[in-house]
């Protein structure tokens, strides 16, 4: 084979290689941006379907484009496996013994044979070692397991966080992000979840009424909010007509039977289900974030996986629209997720992404057995097809139909039919709306060693080093429990002490016990409104926070301040409360004043509205913009800025590359009138690969791929015959002069991109702070209140 190429170099992804003429292959390239129409990848089982999603991963995070992957079956976790020396012993541990068995060797040997396997694919197919270390250090690789602790935990405690404005403005979108939601919730308990169910309802409401207030919502609270409701009326109807209350606490205890259960505390831990952390870290490298959902029960699957793509929705209606790809979202085997028939909680979120994605620069693509698993409406915002084999009737007839529309029809059905029946493994058709035509190519061998299902055991190994590093991260703030420890009180338990102020008290009781210990919190709040028309900044906020009171205390401290939970208070103190000491000025309202006081002074000097700029690029933050979706921001900007510039390379040099391929065309015809007798020879000349690279480059191709084919044979048969004809031997040269150009002109091209990606590097661009401060009478709303909390 011949020497390998940086595809990225050209903005390419490289999939696979079509035969030009007998075995003589060329690279099939992929243009990544033709993602943004999102693609489908359909084949029976043992197709290569696998192989073909891993090497589109590993190409998009080669140009550090980020990844965000739902993995049913586990297999994805293999992008983890990527062994740059190719050596046995980098197998050796993930070899399954009994394959070791069956051929009839020992592990290591085997682990061996699989490293020589592996060497001789990748070479074999326009690559080398050097792109599997290029692919390992191009991107930060993590596999999630929520609901275990064997991969890197996450947490959906902030899955009910109330939407964006974006979404909140979008009634339509809302009230499907909120169905989707409450139909996974349901799901959970196996109960009835269409969306006219008097549960659905009732949760939907619940949720509706919050998020139209801003607030965010947590399982817990939704829990008791079922039981109490924040509205006394369900339509037309009062609240106890449309659901009785002895109804609604059935309802309560189903779904407090799921947080009750010990394993949830595994659902509530771990990093935070935040898609713009889960795209780049902090020094702007894209992520591939894999979520492992194998280890989960079907309903747990669901819940999970509408509650990420709803997320999904969520943050990218958040952002700009942009030209340029900048992050996919991988299904792989969706089946059961998006079926034509039935309505799922995780349909509406998808469709929607299917629908609206592309205009935020996110590509979707989706991996499925057969067709018939995809909802039609799908296929319809699907740009790309890969087609691997299938066997069932039903299936071919699908995906024809499929292609025929995407082709408008001109489509012989038959001649498809026939090749999709006879697809070896591996081998996928491709119809790309892009361009015209079908192409049939052969998928490239993966960097990634394609192991198999990763099991949580050998998840726990991949991730061991990770998850040693979350843990290790230094607690910057005490957690509330230290902070406690460092201020027992002294005073035994008592009675509810009598107040002689007019301070307003609540109640936060965390569990369901026969006597409770409740220390003494001060709660500050208020909000706060920033404006800045400069800066088209109108912002309202809550300030919100607590702090510890020991009995001892002579003043407040606000540097002390711990959050404030976002919980359900109850109003009444329960039975067999016990309380711990109050500090002396709690009881004077002259006092209390005075602290209200010093709580807005220390409101007004140290709270600011935190923006971001950037000058060379002109942009500045939204006022609900966090610093990492403001680098994702800054980085699409950059991304078409890089396109734009891209582009007018490819219109500065496409007369050179028609030039040299109408000459190619010319010599080649003179060639087959010369000597009829130069025959097709396995090769891959470099000829073939320049046409097949510059050719996808420029968007389309003087020469067929059956030329391309021909020229690179007849170029190589003319030297057989070298000595016979002179004319021969003219047209041979003219053609290698040709191939030199083409190399040269190849080589130009990858050089400028290469300076205009290096320019263009979000590390190159500075971020800048600037603060807003409120006035003082945009302080206000300010409430001090004692806040009893069971220890």
């Amino acid at each position: 084979m011949n020497s390998t190429i940086d595809y990225e170099k050209l903005k390419l992804f490289y999939i696979g290689k079509e035969e030009s003429s007998k075995d003589v292959y060329t690279p099939l390239v992929y243009k990544n941006k033709d993602l943004l129409t999102h693609a489908a990848i359909i084949g029976m089982t043992g197709s290569g379907k696998t192989g073909l999603g891993i090497s589109l991963l590993e190409e998009a995070a080669i140009d550090n484009i980020p990844s965000i992957i739902i993995d049913p079956k586990g297999d994805m976790g293999n992008l983890l496996l990527t062994f740059p020396n190719l050596e046995g012993s980098d197998f050796e541990p993930w070899i399954e013994e009994q394959d070791a068995i069956n051929n009839g060797v020992t592990v290591k040997e085997h682990a061996k044979n699989t490293a020589n396997m592996w060497k001789k694919g990748i070479e074999g197919d326009f690559q080398s070692a050097q792109r599997i270390e290029k692919l390992k250090n191009a991107a930060d690789f993590t596999i999630y397991t929520p609901g275990s602790s064997a991969g890197v935990q996450i947490s959906i405690l902030s899955s009910f966080k109330a939407p964006s404005r974006e979404v909140l403005e979008d009634n339509d979108l809302l009230v499907s992000l909120i169905n989707s939601t409450v139909s996974s919730i349901l799901s959970l308990i196996e109960e009835k979840n269409d969306s006219i169910s008097k549960e659905s309802i009732l949760i939907s409401s619940i949720f509706m009424n919050y998020y139209s207030a801003g607030k965010d919502l947590n399982l817990e609270q939704l829990i008791s909010l079922i039981v109490t409701p924040p509205f006394e009326k369900v339509g037309i109807f009062d609240l106890e007509t449309f659901f009785a209350q002895d109804d609604r606490l059935k309802l309560a205890l189903k779904l407090n039977t799921i947080i009750a259960n010990p394993s949830f505390k595994s659902w509530i831990e771990g990093e935070t289900l935040d898609i713009s952390n889960l795209l780049y870290d902090e020094n702007g490298k894209a992520k591939v974030s894999i979520f492992s959902i194998a280890h989960l029960n079907d309903s747990q699957r669901m819940f999970f996986v509408s509650l990420l793509l709803n997320q999904m929705v969520s943050w990218m209606r958040r952002q700009e629209g942009t030209s340029s790809l900048k992050a996919l979202l991988y299904m792989d085997e969706i089946f059961g997720y998006f079926p034509p028939s039935s309505n799922p909680p995780s349909k509406q979120p998808m469709l929607t992404l299917l629908k609206q994605a592309r205009s935020f620069g996110v590509g979707i693509i989706l991996s499925t057995q057969n067709p018939v698993d995809i909802d039609y409406k799908g296929l319809a915002n699907i740009g790309t097809w890969f087609i691997g084999r299938l066997q069932t009737k039903q299936d071919k007839e699908k995906v024809i139909d499929g292609l025929s529309s995407a082709s408008e029809g001109n489509l012989d059905k038959n001649e498809v039919m026939n090749l999709i029946s006879n697809l070896e493994k591996r081998t996928f058709i491709l119809k790309n709306i892009n361009e015209d035509g079908i192409k049939l190519f052969k998928t490239r061998w993966a960097l990634s060693y394609l192991k198999g299902p990763i099991p949580k055991d050998d998840i726990k190994k991949l991730m061991a080093h990770k998850i040693n590093q979350l843990n290790q991260k230094p607690n910057e703030e005490k957690t509330e429990k230290e902070t406690i420890k460092a201020h027992i009180p002294k005073a035994e338990q008592s009675s509810k002490p009598i107040l002689t102020s007019n301070i307003a008290q609540k109640y936060l009781y965390t569990s369901q016990n026969n006597s409770y210990y409740l220390q003494a919190y001060l709660t500050f709040s208020c909000n706060v409104h920033f404006v800045n028309s400069s800066k088209a900044i109108d912002l309202e906020t809550t300030q919100a926070f607590k702090i510890y009171l020991d009995e001892e205390m002579k003043a407040i401290d606000f540097e002390e301040r711990e959050n404030l939970e976002n919980a359900s208070f109850e109003e009444k103190e329960r039975t067999n409360s016990s309380y711990y000491t109050l500090p002396v000025f709690i009881q004077n309202e002259k006092e209390l004043k005075a602290i209200e006081k010093d709580f807005s002074d220390y409101i007004y000097r140290n709270t600011k509205l935190t923006l971001y700029k950037n000058d060379a690029l002109k942009i500045v933050s939204k006022q609900d913009e966090t610093l990492s979706d403001f680098k994702i921001r800054l980085q699409d900007r950059l991304n078409e800025k890089i396109d734009d510039e891209v582009e007018k390379l490819q219109i500065k040099f496409q007369k050179d590359n028609d030039s040299i391929e109408n000459k190619l065309s010319t010599l080649y015809e003179k060639l087959e009138r010369e000597e009829q007798q130069a025959t097709a020879t396995t090769t891959d000349t470099l000829i073939s690969i320049g046409t097949s690279l510059l050719g996808a480059f420029f968007g389309k191709s003087v020469l067929t791929k059956t030329n391309m084919g021909k020229v690179a044979s007849s170029a190589k048969g003319a030297s057989r015959i070298l000595k016979e004809r002179n004319d021969i031997k003219y047209v041979e040269a003219n053609i290698l002069q040709l191939q030199e150009e083409q190399k040269t002109l190849q080589h130009t091209l990858e050089n400028e991109i290469e300076k205009i990606n290096s320019s263009n590097l979000s590390s190159n661009y500075e971020i800048e702070e600037i603060f807003i401060k409120p006035k003082r009478s945009d302080i206000y709303n300010i409430k001090l209140e004692l806040l009893w909390k069971e220890q």
